[in-house]
């Protein structure tokens, strides 16, 4: 049995940031070494933000929590309002804007293949397999 502590990743080296004047903050609370065949992220989308990301070698689960903002399809143009009790699955590796709304969105990740912790998003705003 795992049991994780939010209060413990927060600040510590689980706890990543990314670029930017107002960067996503993702909390990792399950990882490859896990071995739950998944990883677990708290992500922090503030307000007023904007995102592009494309997880081509990643499938991804994001449930919104908390806060507000849309995500759009890069390849259809759909817009799609997200908020609490919204879950959106990219399930095609699909291109994407996220956008922080009107308060910052905290959203429950689920990436498979499981992420190292160690990724960076690349020019395409993919995180690169990394391995062990």
């Amino acid at each position: 049995m795992k049991i994780v502590d939010l209060q413990k990743i927060i600040g510590s080296e689980a706890d990543v940031f990314g670029p930017g004047e107002r960067p996503w903050n993702s909390r990792r609370l399950l990882l490859k070494k896990d071995g739950m065949g998944f990883s677990m992220h708290e992500t922090i989308i503030p307000a007023n933000s904007e995102f592009k990301f494309w997880y081509k070698n990643h499938l991804e689960a994001v449930y919104c929590v908390a806060g507000n903002g849309t995500i759009e399809d890069l390849e259809t143009g759909e817009v799609h309002d997200i908020h609490d009790g919204i879950l959106y699955a990219l399930d095609n590796h699909d291109r994407h804007i996220l956008r922080g709304g009107s308060e910052d969105m905290r959203l429950i990740c689920a990436f498979n293949p499981p992420v190292t912790g160690r990724e960076t998003h690349d020019e395409d705003g993919a995180y690169n397999l990394v391995e062990d």
